[in-house]
């Protein structure tokens, strides 16, 4: 029941140099446990995403849950914060919110209930990475977060509150303009 780990960046979709039946073999096979792809510009090797493969010869061992033919995928590329110009880095909490998300989808009490959360997470079964031909980039399972209203106003009086919104600050923008332009008049431009 031992599990590793692997850092990949691009064979993911790729079908050169055969890559596209080592997934295909890896898959059947029911090896490939969990993929998270992570922000691009951790790591100073690269400065593309990249992604970890956890690998497992049996996903019922030592479980709580029997995971076999499923695969858990992670996006967690929205995750992070600038480190540098050219650097990124993973707080503390977003680790652990991908550790907790594993833990759960492995059926562990102490991290809680798994459930799927579009954008971010979606255990997936092995049917449906065929359908896909094998292709293993997490986006492409998790989909799209849900984007939730910031307020329950009906539609009209929230379009209505951004045309305000908007004509207000369009006044202000114009107000501003003829300060610029006057400003500029002062020291001899002609705008």
């Amino acid at each position: 029941g031992k599990a590793g780990f692997v850092l990949a960046n691009g064979s993911m979709s790729s079908n050169q140099s055969g890559e596209g039946e080592i997934r295909k073999g890896i898959i059947e096979a029911d090896l490939l446990d969990c993929m998270v792809s992570l922000p691009g510009q951790l790591f100073y090797s690269t400065p593309i995403p990249v992604c970890i493969w956890f690998l497992a010869k049996n996903k019922k061992h030592k479980r709580a849950r029997d995971c076999s033919g499923e695969t858990l995928f992670i996006d967690a590329r929205s995750l992070g914060s600038p480190l540098d110009r050219t650097h990124f880095t993973l707080a503390e909490a977003d680790v652990a919110k991908i550790a907790k998300t594993y833990q759960a989808w492995c059926g562990e009490k102490s991290a809680g209930a798994y459930r799927n959360v579009p954008g971010f997470c979606q255990s997936t079964p092995l049917e449906k990475i065929r359908e896909h031909g094998y292709v293993l980039t997490p986006g492409r399972y998790v989909g799209a977060p849900d984007i939730e209203s910031e307020s329950e106003e009906p539609f009209q009086q929230r379009l209505e509150s951004l045309v305000e919104k908007y004509q207000e600050q369009r006044r202000v923008s114009l107000a501003l303009d003829r300060k610029v332009s006057a400003a500029l008049k002062e020291i001899g431009f002609n705008v």
